[in-house]
């Protein structure tokens, strides 16, 4: 990590509280527990709900403002002495995958929560107000797309649109918004898109890096881009039993050729390319009866745009020229361009953990976040700390509370930091 000599006379912010931190991290994983001890807690479900709601319970406790906006962003909010300047924010958010684990997001927003509570508690005045946020559906597994929520507060996506997104009981985003402001009625309304001064977000490193090399904190420089898309293939029912092969529209036949042949162009030497198939859905499902209909998604990654333009762009034909006796649809998802972080943020990270004597390194997230967002927009910067064996979208993923308490240490000190900026 580079050398700052102002990092030695910049003020240290307050204490964070280790042992509350992983008591409220215990606590949030109640909601929506798996057998297996990790957590589904689907965006704005009954249980994520619930989770908001506690974090507002705590919120008011603290006398901490409230406010939800139209897409169902939450900010918890400790006023500045310059109430009306824009504030420094930091959160992640509060949904998981159906299989997620305890630290995934929810990190984020603990981390943002105690550092406002520990500055609160060592009575530190900050010039602009200090916000923690929970974002709303950054996993995309109720909703699609995912980093919905930061991506209607930055501008990426729309919200009439996004708000008229469906989940498959036929619920939308509306409906589960109004939901959500009907469980914390006494939240105010935020401004969609309103200024931020700077955003900064805490997450679990979600790969081996930093424990491997027994590093804690790391000063995230960038989240590659990604291409999501939505395949249907259509034939025809038939009977297994008595329908010849030649006569047969079979859609799953004609789906795992689509899947070969995309397998075969995403190969990468180099293992950068990200290529995954985590939905494939056969219809009718029957025993006998020849697949009418197949479902399936794809999501492709890479640090480098020119990449994911050339072969995103060989999904469409390939699918296509597989489909001899059925139909295709190819429906692509808003796409996410690779993003930086640079200057400000990052800076007042390593910054903050060099003053710590917290070990690191500058590091680059192969997952998509939230902050990706609102860096097009805003000044932005992430700060990952280990989890064990870098297992995360698993409900065996686990984190060591003294890494998560770094992790947060980092993000008090950032938040007074830049708070208190000119």
């Amino acid at each position: 990590m580079s050398r700052d000599p102002i990092a030695r006379t910049r003020p240290r912010s307050a204490d964070v509280d280790a042992d509350r931190l992983w008591r409220r991290h215990l606590e949030m994983a109640r909601l929506g527990a798996t057998p297996k001890g990790g957590v589904n807690r689907p965006a704005l479900g009954e249980k994520d709900i619930e989770a908001h709601a506690l974090l507002a319970t705590w919120a008011r406790q603290r006398g901490f403002g409230l406010a939800i906006d139209d897409i169902g962003n939450m900010f918890v909010r400790r006023p500045g002495t310059a109430d009306d300047a824009a504030p420094v924010v930091s959160g992640s958010h509060s949904d998981t995958q159906p299989t997620g684990g305890r630290f995934d997001g929810i990190f984020g927003v603990l981390a943002a929560f105690e550092a406002l509570e520990a500055i609160d508690e060592a009575g530190i005045e900050t010039r602009r107000p200090l916000e923690a946020t929970i974002w709303n559906n950054e996993e995309g597994s109720r909703f699609v797309p995912g980093t919905m929520g930061s991506g209607v507060y930055a501008g990426r996506l729309v919200l009439a649109d996004t708000l008229a997104a469906v989940d498959r009981e036929g619920i939308t985003v509306a409906d589960a918004v109004a939901a959500l402001k009907r469980g914390i009625p006494d939240a105010d309304v935020r401004a969609l898109g309103a200024p931020i001064t700077a955003f900064v977000e805490a997450h679990i490193e979600q790969g081996p890096v930093l424990e491997d090399a027994g590093e804690v904190i790391g000063v995230v420089t960038g989240i590659q881009g990604s291409r999501k898309f939505h395949i249907e293939v259509i034939g025809e029912e038939a009977h297994a039993g008595t329908t010849a092969r030649r006569h047969r529209k079979d859609a799953f036949v004609e789906a795992v050729a689509m899947v070969n042949a995309l397998h075969e162009i995403f190969h990468d030497a180099e293992d950068l390319a990200r290529f995954t198939i985590g939905q494939f859905e056969i219809l009718p499902g029957a025993r006998a009866v020849v697949p009418g209909r197949v479902k399936f998604s794809i999501d492709f990654r890479h640090p480098e745009i020119s990449v994911l333009d050339d072969l995103g762009d060989k999904v469409e034909p390939a699918c296509r020229s597989r489909a001899r006796a059925c139909e295709v649809t190819i429906d692509e998802l808003p796409r996410s361009a690779p993003v930086a972080f640079s200057g400000l943020v990052p800076d007042a990270i390593e910054a903050a953990a060099r003053l710590r004597g917290y070990p690191g390194r500058r590091i680059f997230s192969g997952a998509l976040h939230d902050a990706g967002n609102l860096a097009r927009q805003f000044p932005a910067g992430m700060v990952f700390v280990p989890c064990e064996r870098g297992l995360s979208h698993n409900e065996a993923e686990n984190a060591k509370p003294s890494d998560l308490a770094a992790g947060a240490q980092v993000i008090a000190d950032v938040l007074v930091d830049l708070a208190n900026r000119d």
